[in-house]
């Protein structure tokens, strides 16, 4: 009997510490699906993704239309000093390690790895659940292992942006860029102001580039929502439709549909345009109206977001190759 009631309490301590851990970590994961949840539904993920030739890691002058700072990339291929041509070429790593590479990408696969390992000779983070804990001790161990390879990550990409791109940038535009804008939606250009406003290789951006602006705002949102990626191949950069792609294949997952609808700009900036070898750049402020809702594929109800429109500010660049209209280069949110 002894021995009975000696694997009894040893089985509950384990059972106990095994709800405590579950209790921890969703109380730790809960603030972050909600906050993905909303932000995470809007075309580009309401993040900072894509490339701005050599000036990615170089912050947009602001505008009127979008007075504050624009955010960093949290998903680009350029790498630092790299312009958009290595950006272009380089290899669409998607998943948990896509872009960390390197010293970052082989450490969290070997944290991932030995936490695997450790559960097949039950061992790991919670090493003795054993038995049918053990599944929900592997399921605890890989969710700990995101959360500490998606912080690994950000802290890398900041420690690893280069500073001195800023002051390079604002030291060679002089007295920066004087962003020319017309209130409202007046002529017909959704507010967007004219002329040029380049830095170093001057480039005029022309009333059917601003057109083209606007009218590329709509599509990309009309194609997202449509989940049609043939569509988006023809609006975007090959980068940015590999994030598009990534993205809608987690609303997938999740059984949802994100549907972006009576989008209409209301005012629109230049924040600077220029030319790196035979592309030409121009990023410019946005600020629209858009219903955005996610919806479950199946019942369409509402599960996130809402039927009442809303507004956002978001600062997009477009790249322009020979032979080819303007395509959407980059996403970046507004601070």
């Amino acid at each position: 009997m002894p021995g009975i009631w000696e694997t009894h309490m040893n089985f509950s301590l384990r059972s106990r510490s095994l709800f405590k851990t579950i209790a921890v970590v969703l109380a730790l994961a809960l603030p972050t699906a909600l906050a993905i949840s909303s932000a995470d539904a809007r075309v580009g993920g309401g993040g900072s993704s894509g490339s701005r030739g050599s000036r990615t890691y170089s912050a947009p002058p602001s505008t009127t239309t979008a007075p504050g700072s624009a955010s960093q990339f949290n998903r680009t291929y350029t790498q630092p000093g790299a312009g958009m041509n290595s950006a272009a070429t380089a290899p669409a790593r998607g998943g948990l390690f896509g872009r960390a590479g390197g010293f970052m990408g082989g450490l969290a696969a070997g944290f991932l790895g030995a936490g695997l390992l450790g559960m097949l000779f039950g061992g790991g983070l919670f090493g003795g659940l054993g038995g049918l804990s053990s599944i929900l001790g592997l399921i605890i161990q890989i969710a700990l292992v995101v959360l500490v390879v998606r912080l690994a990550m950000s802290w890398w990409q900041r420690r690893h942006t280069p500073q001195a791109a800023y002051a390079n940038a604002d030291a060679g535009a002089g007295s920066g860029p004087q962003p020319n804008q017309r209130g409202g939606l007046g002529g017909g250009l959704g507010g967007f102001g004219f002329g040029a406003n380049a830095n170093n290789a001057p480039l005029e951006i022309k009333p059917d580039d601003y057109e083209a602006f606007e009218r590329l705002l709509g599509d990309v949102q009309t194609a997202w929502s449509n989940e049609d990626v043939a569509k988006l191949h023809t609006l975007a950069t090959p980068e940015m439709v590999s994030y598009f792609e990534q993205d809608l294949a987690q609303n997938r997952a999740r059984n949802v549909v994100n549907k972006v609808t009576g989008v209409k700009l209301l005012q629109g900036d230049l924040a600077e345009a220029w030319r790196e070898g035979e592309t030409d750049y121009a990023t410019v402020a946005l600020r629209f109206a858009l219903t955005d809702k996610t919806l479950d594929r199946n019942s369409g109800t509402v599960v996130a977001g809402s039927e009442q429109p809303g507004e956002v500010t978001e600062v997009w660049t477009f790249a322009r190759r020979p032979g080819s209209g303007w395509e959407l280069s980059a996403i970046q949110q507004t601070n």
